[in-house]
């Protein structure tokens, strides 16, 4: 069944013109962009009745969409949710490595013991066989625990970074994650990351995260093909 964006209306007591880009955002970000089943043109109209609002406040927020690279904007043929080449998205992932390593290290250092506690939490829900049991589940907690590395770090303008680049990410990083060997290197780096934070050890943490995310580095540039392509995913499935 084809996948679209599905909007819900919208409650007018606030800032309309920031809620409707935050709405349409959030709705692209849930978006697995790289599943065959997803409709990657939208319809600005159908969004508008969704949403219970006018046109003009829809495609200011897909202008600023487009700023950010989420869609192009193609006149008189539409708009269209942007999928990441393989180039772009290894610079995101360095970029992101090194912004989440920083924050591991600092994470040692100013996180409380609470704080660290909750990212425990997050990770201590999925074994190696549950994670692969509930592909779904544990790709959003693998999402909520890299934005708690971020958070934990106590340094806003870090965290707002990583959230930029992050964002880029998540699609990429929802579809990279039904590969079961992963789903299984995933839970296990997400343990020893932990461990380290916990012992207050910033160049061990530090380490740990960027091979982590380098292993997704890795995996994309061997199976980047397989990854975007509809007809080698349904002959390998």
């Amino acid at each position: 069944m084809a996948a679209s964006v599905v909007l819900k209306p919208v409650e007018a007591s606030f800032s309309l013109k920031e809620h409707i880009y935050g709405v349409l955002r959030d709705a692209l970000l849930e978006l697995d962009v790289y599943n065959r089943g997803t409709i990657l043109k939208l319809d600005e109209r159908r969004m508008a009745e969704q949403l219970g609002v006018s046109r003009t406040p829809i495609r200011e927020a897909l202008n600023r969409l487009e700023q950010e690279g989420f869609v192009t904007i193609q006149a008189r043929k539409g708009i269209f949710i942007n999928k990441k080449e393989l180039p772009e998205t290894l610079e995101l992932i360095k970029v992101w490595a090194a912004l989440e390593s920083m924050a591991a290290r600092l994470a040692c250092e100013e996180a409380t013991d609470g704080e660290i506690g909750k990212l425990r939490g997050i990770a201590a829900q999925f074994s190696r066989d549950r994670a692969k049991a509930n592909l779904n589940e544990y790709s959003e907690a693998n999402i909520r625990f890299h934005g708690t590395v971020m958070r934990i770090s106590g340094c806003s303008k870090l965290q707002e970074l990583g959230d930029n680049v992050f964002a880029h990410l998540k699609p990429i990083r929802r579809h990279a994650m039904r590969d079961s060997a992963r789903t299984d290197r995933s839970v296990v780096d997400h343990m020893n990351i932990i461990e380290a934070i916990e012992c207050r050890d910033a160049d061990l943490a530090s380490q740990l995260v960027r091979e982590h995310t380098f292993r997704l580095h890795d995996y994309l540039k061997l199976e980047w093909k397989n990854f975007v392509d509809p007809e080698t995913e349904d002959n390998s499935a």
